[in-house]
């Protein structure tokens, strides 16, 4: 009896670790967003240049995660998460006193790699450490940090960033990340080992076709829109290509896509990506009308955000245990569905609606139920399906999927919301440096609904992968 009573105390403890740790890198991916004004003043920096301590994170992030998930079958995911953690408190002590733009862009890129390591073997560790008809409550915590961290980072930004100073969201990492590093190298063990080399010509061809693509879209949002960016744009779809031939041919591929086969972890992965694509897009567009339309400052506008995040964290463990009871396909559309609802209410917003704040935490609440519905439900639901063997590389490409989604949201934000106004001007509209007047306000809205309407098709298309996925293989709860 007491060895069943510390052996539950350990996987929660574990469990706990790898909250923080997702949480952690997911938080980061946005943090910084709301600093933007007083760290271009406090390094005598530049809007384009500085712009790229967000960009450089979700592309090092977005490139690395499925090969650093296939290192963690081979190598250990408990040695190569806990690695993780440690690279990720040292490179924030780094950022926390970069002296020099370069400097803070360089260190932001070896935080990244530190936040891919943790985001890339948790789910698998979980997959490890749980039983299948437990997975689900797990999956529901982690799935809690990873997917709505980067939604909370855009509020921790502000508080901190107002009332400490901007190098306190980057120190604030050190001693969370030491003692989970230490606790982590405790309890965490490693599984055992897959006896498989690395695919080298594979990652590079991966890690290449991203890297184009993501660059490509990413660097066009700091400026003009150029033949350079379709040129690396199609150059990586065409590598991607080449990636997908290599592995059909490949004894020991990176990513065995004969797992593609079945059918509920295809549309569960896809479902990631276009579910996250949709739901960062809609946050960034609300942030863009409270401070560029109603004139709220970056602060203000973060707290309107906060019942979504409570109602979400409160929920999302729940949802997860009734994933684990009837399954993932329901729930986790159910969770969609409410989503694409919040729209319909945003879709209220206009430039002068006296009731604007109530129409923001009314949507932000049932967005924050849809979410924890979606994410326990669906991440299970992929590590259900997945080879035991691969649970590492499977994990990484949903956590590659969702930084995708996330890169691309915003992305499309900021050219489809800024069709009346340069893009230079509508980021600055997001980090709260700028506030519309008169007729153009007006016009900006235009370009709020048509980006909710993309937001509302990507949903939908997230949706409708997520209801025709089929049933979990797992015995977690009986078939019907």
């Amino acid at each position: 009896m007491l060895h069943l009573v510390k052996k539950s105390i350990n996987k929660n403890i574990i469990l706990a670790i790898l909250v923080v740790g997702t949480m952690m890198a997911s938080i980061d991916t946005t943090i910084v967003l709301l600093a933007f004004p007083t760290i271009v003043s406090g390094l005598h920096s530049n809007f384009l240049t500085i712009i790229w301590i967000i960009l450089v994170y979700l592309l090092v992030l977005t490139v690395f995660t499925t090969q650093l998930g296939r290192v963690g079958d081979i190598f250990g995911r408990a040695r190569i998460f806990n690695a993780g953690f440690l690279i990720f408190a040292v490179s924030s002590f780094l950022c926390g006193i970069a002296p020099t733009d370069i400097f803070l862009i360089a260190s932001r890129g070896a935080q990244a790699m530190g936040g891919a390591m943790m985001a890339a073997n948790s789910g698998a560790i979980i997959a490890d450490t749980f039983e299948p008809q437990h997975r689900g409550r797990a999956f529901g915590f982690t799935s809690l940090g990873w997917t709505l961290g980067a939604t909370l980072g855009i509020v921790l930004g502000g508080i901190i960033t107002t009332f400490i100073g901007w190098r306190y969201i980057f120190f604030i990492n050190v001693p969370i990340g030491a003692v989970a590093f230490i606790l982590g190298v405790r309890y965490i063990k490693s599984n055992p080992r897959v006896k498989s080399k690395l695919d080298i010509p594979g990652m590079l061809l991966f890690g290449g076709a991203i890297s184009a693509i993501s660059y490509g879209a990413i660097d066009s949002i700091a400026g003009v829109f150029s033949y350079l960016h379709l040129a690396l744009i199609c150059a990586g779809i065409i590598t991607l290509i080449g990636f997908v031939v290599l592995e059909l041919r490949t004894a020991e591929p990176m990513l065995d896509l004969k797992q593609f086969k079945n059918k509920v972890l295809r549309s569960s992965i896809l479902s990631a990506f276009f579910q996250s694509l949709g739901y960062l897009a809609i946050v960034f567009l609300i942030i863009m009308y409270m401070q560029g339309v109603r004139g709220l400052s970056p602060f203000d506008a973060s707290l309107l955000l906060i019942p979504g995040y409570v109602v979400a964290s409160s929920l999302a463990p729940f949802m997860g245990k009734l994933s684990d009871k009837y399954g993932s396909r329901e729930i986790a559309t159910i969770g969609i569905a409410l989503m694409c609802a919040a729209i319909f209410i945003y879709l209220m917003l206009t430039a002068t609606v006296s009731y604007y704040v109530w129409i923001i935490i009314a949507a932000s609440i049932v967005s924050g139920v849809g979410s924890s519905m979606f994410f326990p439900s669906n991440n299970r639901a992929v590590m259900a399906n997945a080879q035991p063997g691969s649970y590492g590389a499977t994990n990484g490409l949903l956590r590659t999927m969702s930084s995708l989604g996330i890169m691309f949201s915003f992305v499309t934000v900021i050219s489809i919301a800024a069709h009346a106004i340069p893009k230079a001007a509508a980021f600055e509209i997001f980090v709260g440096t700028t506030v519309l007047i008169g007729n153009i306000s007006h016009e900006f809205m235009t370009g709020i609904y048509a980006a909710l309407y993309v937001s509302l098709a990507v949903l939908v298309i997230a949706g409708i992968l997520s209801a025709v996925r089929g049933r979990d293989s797992t015995t977690g709860y009986k078939k019907r």
